[in-house]
C-alpha cells in the first residue's frame, strides 16, 4: 500500500486526535499510539483511552491499492511533520512487517507499530437523541463552566458539566461545591427535555477540535451511556459521567440586599498582588465594603506578611465584611467577559453571586462563589 497526504494536514489530524491517547494504558497497543487505516481513498485516525474515542479522516492520494491497517506510535511521525515545511508525504508500507515508511523531499522514516486488528473497535452505542447547536454556543458553555468543575475523584458527579437540554433554553452548570457556574443559552433548545453530565476531559478535547472547524454547526447525539460530537470530519464519543447531579437551584440566592459593580481588571490585578501575601493554604481575603471603597485584606501569619488595597466601586449595601479564597475568585472573576463585575451579597455565611455587568445576546451567565469563614474555615 502506497498513498500520497499533505504534510500539514496530516499534523494538523494527527494533533487532535492524539489528544486522547493514553501516555499509560493497561492495553499495550492504545498507549501512545494512534490507528492508521486508509478506507476509500481517506486516511482515518482513531485514537481510545477506552473511555474517550477520537476518529478523524482527510483526503490522500493512492498509489499503490492494498491494506494499510497499523496502530504507530504517533510521536516521532508528528515531530517530523512538524519540522517540515508543507510538501506532500509517501507513506508505504515495508513488506512482511509492521513497519510503515515515511518518504519526505529529503529523506525517509520508519515507524514500526502493531496490527491495527488488534486495535480496540471504536463502540458507538445506538443513539436515540440528536441535537445541532452552533459551534460558538458550544464554546462559549465549555469555557465559561469547566474550571468550576471538580476533580475530587470522591466526587464523581461533579467531574463534569451538566448538560440540561429544555423546550425554551439549555443550561450547563459545573460546581465543585465551592463556586458554581449555571451558564444558559436561549438559542440552544430540544423538543423534549434531555440531562446528563460530560467529563471535563472530553469537553476539553471538544473544545480544542472546535478550533479546527470552519462549519458553523455541529451535532450531538447521546443515550444514557454515552455522547457523541461530530464536530466536522472529526468524531469524539465518550462515556458520560455516572450519577445524580445536585440541585443547584436550591443555593442559588433568590436575591440579596448587597450590590456592588467594579472594574474587572482593577480587582484582578489586586487579588493577584494580595494573594502573594494570603495563607499558602487557604489564600484567604479578607472583602471589606463600605461606601463605595472596597478594601481586601490578606494575610500570611506563618511568614508574618501581609497586604492590604482599597479600590473604588459602586456599592449600594449596608456595611458587611466577608473571606473569600482569592485562588477561587480570581477564577471566577476571570471568567467575566465584560469590563465591569457585578457582585450581590448577603451575609457574611452566604454565597456571592457573581455577573457580567451586561448579559450577551441569548445567553445568561451567572456564579455563585461560597464565602469562607473568617477565623475558621469553609
Amino acid at each position: 500500500m502506497k498513498f500520497i497526504v499533505s504534510s500539514s494536514e496530516l499534523q494538523k489530524h494527527i494533533s487532535n486526535v492524539s489528544s486522547v491517547s493514553p501516555s499509560k494504558s493497561v492495553l499495550p497497543i492504545v498507549q501512545g499510539q494512534i490507528l492508521f487505516e486508509v478506507i476509500d481513498g481517506r486516511l482515518q485516525l482513531s485514537s481510545t483511552d477506552l473511555s474517550m474515542s477520537m476518529q478523524t479522516s482527510l483526503p490522500v492520494e493512492v498509489e499503490e491499492t492494498g491494506e494499510f491497517n497499523f496502530a504507530l506510535p504517533y510521536k516521532n511521525i508528528f515531530d517530523t511533520l512538524k519540522l517540515l515545511p508543507e510538501q506532500p508525504v509517501i507513506f508505504e508500507t515495508v513488506e512482511s512487517s509492521n513497519s510503515v515508511k515515511m518518504i519526505t523531499d529529503n529523506g525517509e522514516f520508519v515507524n514500526t507499530g502493531l496490527n491495527g486488528s488488534d486495535f480496540p473497535k471504536i463502540k458507538l452505542d445506538a443513539t436515540a437523541n440528536s441535537i445541532s447547536l452552533s459551534i460558538e454556543s458550544l464554546i462559549s458553555a465549555i469555557e465559561k463552566t469547566i474550571f468550576a468543575a471538580s476533580t475530587e475523584e470522591m466526587k464523581q458527579a461533579l467531574n463534569g458539566v451538566y448538560f440540561n437540554f429544555q423546550n425554551e433554553h439549555t443550561t450547563f452548570v459545573a460546581t465543585d461545591a465551592h463556586r458554581l457556574v449555571r451558564y444558559r443559552r436561549n438559542d440552544v433548545t430540544s423538543v423534549e427535555p434531555h440531562t446528563f453530565i460530560v467529563p471535563v476531559k472530553a469537553l476539553k478535547v471538544v473544545l480544542n477540535a472546535c478550533s479546527n472547524i470552519n462549519e458553523p454547526f455541529i451535532n450531538l447525539e447521546f443515550n444514557e451511556r454515552q455522547a457523541i460530537f461530530y464536530l466536522g470530519d472529526t468524531m469524539l464519543s465518550c462515556r458520560l459521567v455516572d450519577g445524580r447531579y445536585p440541585d443547584y437551584e436550591s443555593v442559588i440566592p433568590a436575591s440579596s440586599p448587597n450590590r456592588v459593580i467594579i472594574n474587572k481588571k482593577e480587582l484582578l490585578a489586586s487579588m493577584k498582588r494580595l494573594d502573594n501575601y494570603s495563607s499558602k493554604a487557604t489564600h484567604l481575603g479578607r472583602f471589606q465594603f463600605k461606601g463605595n471603597l472596597l478594601t481586601i485584606f490578606s494575610e500570611d501569619v506563618e511568614m508574618a506578611n501581609h497586604g492590604k488595597e482599597v479600590l473604588t466601586c459602586l456599592y449600594d449595601g449596608e456595611e458587611i465584611e466577608i473571606g473569600f479564597n482569592i485562588n477561587l475568585m480570581l477564577d471566577v472573576i476571570n471568567s467575566v467577559t465584560t469590563d465591569e463585575v457585578v457582585l450581590e451579597l448577603g451575609a457574611a455565611t452566604r454565597a456571592a453571586v457573581v455577573l457580567p455587568s451586561e448579559h450577551e445576546p441569548n445567553e445568561n451567565n451567572l456564579m455563585l462563589l461560597m464565602p469562607v469563614i473568617i477565623g475558621g474555615g469553609y
